[in-house]
């Protein structure tokens, strides 16, 4: 979007009891009153209401609930992550395509949005359902300044911030379940998928990809999914603005990794922990075809899985299949 049309959306929301003539617009956003009722119609086509009087000026209305860049960025309280957003209605998958603009050497914060994915996808290319619109679908690029070894931390960053926001927006308690699902009442609620590029002490950038599952209805689930998943609408029988979600994930997400990147690891490790799925639980689990079985009793820096085997040592789980009993 840019900067006059965000400005606008500004001013207009400020003064949303009061009407606010043509001029005035035009002289705050050096712009011709002109160009300013241009503005409005391009706003109106995104789903804007304004109350327009002769002699009086515009009132903003009505905010539409529809995701559009416009939307979003109007809730946007960031500094980097989001101030460019790309929104498709569909798109083969929003994690591609936030590579490829990776590669292209795109700022860090990017967020590509889509309604729907027609090649969603999870961590080891597993299929995720997302060619419909009930859910937010978005990847967001970061360059951040650590170590290769440190990027799994992203991963277990983005579910802290995930945490927060289902709390906050539905009172729930989720758990995270290692490595990157989200869960409410034992079902994925929520998935991430981060892939990264790098090399020696260098990393030159991250995209993280979020699948969250907002306005779905049971009916809507379908195999081999529908006794797995389920979304915060099927959890509250509420339905969610997918745009004050996208918000509130942006807003907080800046928050975190601000933090993350000045303070390091620790709290988020620990906010992970009183969140995790089954800690202090046993599992079984299976590294090249070997089958053991052990307690889940810790996080690594790194971000593994510390399992207590049955012979009373420990085992950093970087990969493996996991069944909990």
């Amino acid at each position: 979007m840019s900067s006059t049309r965000e400005q606008l959306i500004k001013l207009l929301s400020h003064h949303a009891n009061t009407f606010v003539s043509g001029q005035w617009l035009s002289d705050q956003l050096s712009i011709s009153r002109t160009a300013v009722w241009k503005q409005i119609k391009q706003l109106e086509e995104d789903g804007y209401r304004f109350e327009s009087v002769p002699n009086k000026g515009y009132r903003l209305t009505y905010i539409p609930d529809k995701v559009s860049k416009n939307t979003v960025y109007w809730g946007l309280k960031t500094k980097s992550i989001g101030k460019k957003i790309e929104h498709y209605d569909q798109i083969e998958s929003t994690q591609t395509l936030a590579i490829k603009r990776a590669q292209e050497g795109c700022d860090e914060g990017l967020v590509i949005i889509a309604e729907k994915q027609i090649a969603g996808r999870g961590r080891r290319a597993r299929h995720w359902d997302s060619n419909h619109d009930k859910g937010v679908w978005l990847s967001l690029v970061l360059r951040p300044d650590i170590m290769p070894i440190q990027s799994p931390q992203l991963t277990l960053l983005t579910a802290t911030v995930l945490l927060d926001v289902i709390e906050e927006i539905t009172q729930l308690k989720p758990e995270v379940k290692w490595p990157n699902d989200i869960l409410i009442n034992g079902k994925k609620v929520a998935g991430i998928l981060t892939q990264a590029q790098a090399e020696h002490d260098q990393v030159h950038y991250a995209v993280i990809g979020i699948g969250l599952n907002v306005n779905q209805e049971k009916s809507e689930l379908t195999d081999p999914i529908k006794h797995s998943a389920t979304s915060l609408q099927i959890e509250t029988s509420k339905s969610y603005s997918k745009q004050l979600v996208i918000q509130t994930i942006l807003n907080r997400f800046e928050e975190v990794y601000f933090n993350y990147l000045k303070d390091g690891f620790k709290s988020i490790k620990t906010k992970w922990l009183k969140s995790a799925y089954r800690l202090g639980e046993r599992l079984e689990y299976s590294i090249n075809g070997e089958v053991k079985s052990g307690v889940f009793i810790d996080l690594s820096d790194d971000g593994c899985l510390i399992i207590e085997n049955d012979d009373r040592q420990q085992e950093k789980l970087y990969t493996a299949k996991i069944h909990w009993f």
